[in-house]
Formats: structure tokens, sequence, C-alpha cells
């Protein structure tokens, strides 16, 4: 039953969810799996590190596609985006906890950058509510 009510609020917490905050659950959940796979491959358990890095490999896929690739940062942001992926596929292929560390580090900054711009726009908007 808890399962369930769990289940329930984070399929309403991303229904609700508005766009800037879905691309930072992304970003959380990249860390996440990264921090799995890593445990993982210090376990030498190879399946779950497998697992781990895919799921990673997927949310940076969804991040590449749902880009905007008119927005002037994309040009910044689409190679940094390949970089992680690439980092990704030689940590699970070589082992490589470095490779890993350096995806970690990338996904961090952005996902960092991402809860600042968040708060700025919400500062911004209740700012504007209350001189409006």
């Amino acid at each position: 039953m808890a399962y369930q009510q769990y289940q329930a609020y984070q399929n309403n917490s991303v229904n609700t969810a508005t766009p800037a905050e879905l691309t930072l659950m992304l970003y959380n959940g990249c860390l996440k799996f990264i921090k799995q796979a890593k445990k993982a491959m210090e376990d030498n358990n190879y399946q779950r590190k497998n697992e781990m890095i895919q799921k990673t490999q997927n949310i940076i896929r969804e991040l590449m596609v749902t880009l905007d690739q008119d927005a002037p940062i994309t040009k910044q942001v689409m190679p940094l985006y390949d970089f992680v992926y690439h980092a990704l596929t030689q940590a699970n292929v070589k082992n490589d906890s470095d490779q890993l560390e350096q995806a970690r580090e990338i996904m961090e900054d952005f996902r960092n950058t991402w809860q600042e711009v968040i708060k700025q726009e919400r500062i911004r908007q209740h700012g504007q509510g209350a001189n409006a």
C-alpha cells in the first residue's frame, strides 16, 4: 500500500511539474544512476553497472533530443552532452571509473546551474507579481 502511494506521488510530481522542473528531475536522475553505477563498479557487479549507465545514457539522449535547436546555447550544450554520453560508454566498456567521474562532474554542473536558473526565475516571477 505504501509503495502504491509513493508511486502515485511520483506520478503526480511528474505530471504537474513545469518543463524546467522536469529537466531538473532528469539531471537528478542522471546523478542518481551514475552514483549507483559507481557503486556497482566498486562491487564488481557488471550487470548492474551496465543497467545504471544505460539508464543514464537514456536520459542524456532525452536531454539531447529535447534541446531547442534554435537556442544559441545549444551550440555549447550539445557537445558537452555528446562528451558525457561518450564518457559513459567508455566507463561501461572499459570499467573506467575516471570516465564515470568526468560524466558525473559535468552533469552535476548542469544540475547546479539549472537549479539556479529555476531559483532566479521564481524570484523574477514573484518579484513581478508583487509589483503588478
